[in-house]
């Protein structure tokens, strides 16, 4: 009789502003042999402390964790990055977005997938980021691709909400208005008018509509 192949246990804290999500999370993950849900956090200062308390090998963590900034958990994951560099990040959010993917991998994050990901995607790239590695879903996979190829051209790069919010810079909207009409926060539609600028190459919204209008975007 072959003896039971028996996993290392992985010890995992689960940073989300929701705690109806990581109740879901914990019941999902802890069917698993080898994970363990060590602790829970819904703020950058819980998750600190939670961290500081378990030495998780793993933290899955949300980029939005308060209604008053939709990516705070990129600080949080820079901060986590270079106190615990033995400690994998994955990013689990609900944004697909190329900017943020690459500011993640920048931050320190092993991994990035989407809240829609497989439960079985989601353990494998688990196990893989608490063994070193890095687990990215295809979405995000090709953004990290693209970028270490450098084959991302900055003004070729506008994603489809840039573009609403660049034809609303055009109207004359301001960070509120945008956000009314998208159905966003005032601060997600400032860190998009900031991706369009950088990306633009400008420094202020009135040039950006202005070389979006030359290089035909608008």
């Amino acid at each position: 009789m072959h003896a039971k192949q028996v996993r290392a246990t992985i010890g995992l804290v689960l940073v989300d502003d929701h705690a109806i999500l990581r109740q879901g999370l914990r019941s999902v993950l802890e069917r698993e042999d080898d994970l363990v849900v060590l602790g829970e956090a819904s703020s950058e200062p819980e998750a600190d402390a939670v961290v500081r308390a378990t030495h998780p090998d793993v933290v899955l963590l949300d980029l939005k964790l308060s209604t008053g900034s939709d990516f705070e958990g990129l600080s949080l994951c820079t901060r986590l990055s270079a106190s615990h560099p033995e400690m994998g990040l994955l990013i689990l959010t609900t944004f697909l977005d190329e900017e943020l993917v690459v500011r993640a991998v920048h931050a320190g994050a092993r991994g990035y997938v989407v809240k829609d990901v497989d439960t079985t995607e989601l353990v494998r790239a688990i196990r893989i980021i608490a063994t070193g590695g890095s687990a990215f879903d295809p979405r995000s996979a090709a953004v990290v691709v693209r970028s270490l190829s450098g084959r991302s051209e900055p003004h070729q790069q506008l994603t489809d909400r840039e573009m609403e919010v660049l034809r609303l810079l055009a109207a004359g909207f301001s960070n509120n208005r945008i956000g009314e009409k998208l159905y966003i926060s005032s601060t997600t539609a400032k860190f998009h008018v900031g991706n369009i600028t950088r990306k633009l190459g400008v420094s202020g919204r009135a040039e950006a509509v202005y070389a979006a209008s030359k290089r035909g975007l608008i």
